[in-house]
């Protein structure tokens, strides 16, 4: 079997009328490698849970059968379930903890970390200060996949950077860097708030 991507729910935001709000939910994204395990990355807001179980189930799954979890960063719509996996291991931006055990700056001065054989977990500064990729490498059909929160808002902010510097880039010079360094890696970019598309 080889390593696949799967992407749960294409996130989705939108401008609310109210001024400076949104409605938005993450992607959440669903990764099964050949050694089984399986990974999520980003959890939806809260509100969804029952969907998010419904989607795994949709895949065969439970939350059981999920060995680590990956919130790319602090907002409520990427790691809103974070309390559905209590056995698996769980990475938010730069910090990682299983049980009551926390690890801080787990880069250690490094640019990134390899977490399995295939999965590589990038810093990728921007939106907010400690966001976080995961690089999924020997994808089924798809290459190298870049799973990157809202280092990406969507396709469309390739054409518009207006889009991710407005939807909260707390460094736009951070997050323009990483941005090109993702777009020279990945085959295929899994961004935060749009449908998967090739680079």
């Amino acid at each position: 079997m080889s390593n696949q991507v799967i992407v749960l729910q294409d996130g989705y935001s939108r401008w609310h009328t109210k001024p400076n709000s949104m409605l938005a939910n993450g992607s959440s994204t669903l990764i099964r490698l050949n050694n089984g395990q399986n990974i999520i990355v980003d959890t939806l807001g809260p509100w969804a849970r029952d969907e998010l179980i419904k989607l795994l189930q949709n895949n065969h799954m439970t939350t059981d059968d999920i060995s680590m979890v990956i919130g790319t960063h602090l907002h409520t719509d990427h790691i809103g379930n974070l309390n559905l996996f209590p056995n698996a291991a769980q990475i938010v931006g730069d910090q990682r903890s299983s049980g009551d055990y926390f690890e801080f700056d787990i880069f250690r001065g490094q640019r990134s970390l390899q977490l399995t054989e295939n999965v590589d977990l990038i810093s990728t500064p921007g939106h907010m200060h400690n966001d976080v990729s995961v690089i999924c490498h020997n994808v089924e059909r798809l290459g190298t996949v870049a799973i990157v929160g809202d280092l990406f808002e969507s396709y469309a902010d390739l054409k518009n950077e207006q889009l991710w510097i407005d939807a909260g880039s707390m460094n736009p010079t951070a997050q323009r860097t990483n941005r090109d360094y993702i777009l020279s890696i990945a085959d295929y970019i899994v961004p935060g708030h749009g449908g998967m598309f090739k680079v």
